[in-house]
């Protein structure tokens, strides 16, 4: 039985020039590798976005649905927001 299946895809000239760039720089052994690659990093994204939905938005919806109470008006996230950046150092 295969490991493998190949795929045939087009790609928008950019993709495609970025994936012949990161072969002609030695970074990958070939297009497929890059893919490949592309492909793995989707798949952990996924994953930690996924982990994040269940370890941390879950369970605040659960206590906001618990408790109304605790939530926030759109002016005083404004409001919060707005002091948090009065509070941050500028860049140079």
């Amino acid at each position: 039985m295969r490991t493998t299946q190949q795929f045939s895809i087009t790609l928008p000239a950019e993709l495609a020039a970025l994936v012949r760039a990161k072969v002609e720089s030695g970074e990958y052994a070939s297009d497929s590798e890059v893919i490949r690659d592309g492909l793995r990093t989707l798949a952990a994204r996924d994953r930690a976005v996924e982990s994040w939905l269940l370890s941390t938005v879950a369970p605040a919806y659960e206590a906001l649905k618990a408790d109304p109470s605790r939530a926030l008006t759109t002016g005083q996230v404004r409001e919060r927001l707005a002091a948090k950046r009065q509070t941050r150092t500028p860049k140079a």
